[in-house]
Parts: C-alpha cells; structure tokens; sequence
C-alpha cells in the first residue's frame, strides 16, 4: 500500500519534498554563525576588541570609572558584555544584511523553501549563537582577572541580555533594510562608537557629563549597559532598563516590519 501524504498548508515547502522547517532554520543559523566566526574584520569587532577594551580598563585607569565599592573588574566586566551584545546584535548584523540585500542574496533566499520568516529565524539564532561564544571568552577572561559575579544575577542578566540583543537586532534590520550597504557600513561603526563613547555601555549614564547623563539612560545601550550592572553586581535590574529596552524594540520592530526592503 503506498502511504499518500497530505499537504501541509503552513509549510508549503514541506510538499515540495524541502527538509522541515526547524532543519532549514538550523542550516541557516550554522551558516550564519560561522559566517561571523570565519570573517577576520567581524571577528575584530565582536570579540578580539571587547576583550582588549576588558583588559585595558581592568589593567590600567586609563578612564576614571567611580565603582562604587566594586572591584574595576566586577564593575566594567557587565559593560563589556553590554558592549560585545551591540556588536553582534547590531553592528555585524546590520552591515552583513545590508551586503547580502545588495547583492541580491536576501531576494533569492526569500524564494527557497527558507522562506523570509526562516532566513530572518537563522540570523536571530546566529546572533545567539556568536553571543554565547562571546560570554564564554569574555567570561573566562574576566574570571581570569578576578571577576566575582553575583551568581543570583545570571538569570535576569541573560533574560536582560536577550532583550537587548531584540532590540539591536531589530535596528540592525531597520538600518540594513532601508540604506545603501555603503551607508550602514559608515552608520553603524559610526553608532557603535559614539554609544561606547557615551551610550551608557561602559561608562554608567550617571557619570557622564551634562544632558548626556539624561539622554543616555534613555537609550537601548544605556538601558542595557545599567540592566547588566545591575544584574552582576547585586544591586538589582532597575525597571528603567526593562522599560527603556521592550519601547526600543517595539519601535525598532515596527520600523523594520514597515520599511525594511528584500532588494
């Protein structure tokens, strides 16, 4: 007897003979991930220099940093990992899309069996994924020069970091789906250092100088950066920094539903 197997309306790749979804999405999570992991200037920006500006802040008093009775390494390890989140979540991710929307590889895999909603589920995962790599190296080095975490705080800061990096991604999409690749090359590493610079990722928004110090709780990278702090070093995860982190990626979301372009 042959077995007839009946269409399946919500995957209709499945009946073109395609692997299942979830294979389909892990192929493209894989590619991904190694696709930042195998890149020289990708793999520069995500961990080699988070790692060097951990080392260096540690190391020396290069920046003066008021740690509130911390340890420098227990107060600037968050910032890093705040910092490593923006890197991939936002600065790799929206310059890779930008090139792959320009040269027409975003419109092609939105025409296999992938489908938009698979090729977009890859990159969130590959995301993931290069994070993880970089909170074990980042940690391990960390942990190598002293770093003591508030074990109680892991959890809220893996659940803060997942929405930071929501939030990045989803401007990563808004800026790769509307600009030339050209221009998200210069506007995001332009973005990512003027928030190291005075984002809140490194330097708590508190201790900046002037309306800076306003303006930068305000901002995803601040929100993240005083959410991480909080988690890690005990003191607790202001509700600002939730707050800030969900509008950001509701707006972010929204944009790049309505604007982001396939070609």
């Amino acid at each position: 007897m042959t077995e007839t197997l009946a269409p399946n309306p919500a995957d209709p790749a499945a009946n073109l003979g395609a692997a299942p979804l979830a294979r389909r999405i892990a192929a493209q999570a894989s590619f991904e991930t190694r696709a930042i992991l195998r890149n020289g200037e990708q793999l520069l920006v995500t961990l080699v220099v988070p790692v060097l500006l951990l080392v260096g802040l540690v190391r020396t008093s290069v920046l003066e940093l008021e740690t509130a009775g911390a340890t420098r390494v227990d107060f600037v390890t968050p910032g890093v990992l705040a910092l490593a989140c923006v890197t991939t979540a936002f600065t790799s991710q929206s310059i890779a899309t930008a090139f792959d929307r320009r040269n027409g590889v975003l419109r092609l895999l939105a025409t296999t069996p992938l489908g938009r909603g698979g090729l977009l589920a890859g990159k969130i995962l590959g995301v993931l994924a290069v994070e993880a790599v970089q909170v074990v190296v980042i940690g391990a080095v960390a942990l190598a020069l002293g770093w003591d975490p508030v074990l109680a705080g892991i959890v809220p800061a893996l659940l803060l970091g997942l929405l930071g990096t929501a939030a990045f991604t989803a401007l990563a999409l808004l800026l790769a789906g509307t600009l030339r690749a050209e221009g998200v090359l210069a506007v995001a590493n332009l973005v990512l250092v003027l928030l190291v610079v005075g984002g809140g990722l490194i330097v708590p928004p508190a201790e900046l100088p002037g309306a800076l110090a306003h303006v930068a709780a305000f901002l995803p990278s601040g929100a993240l950066g005083e959410g991480l702090r909080g988690a890690l070093l005990g003191t607790g995860v202001p509700p600002l920094s939730i707050a800030v982190l969900l509008g950001w990626t509701a707006a972010f979301g929204a944009g790049a539903g309505r604007l982001f372009r396939w070609h």
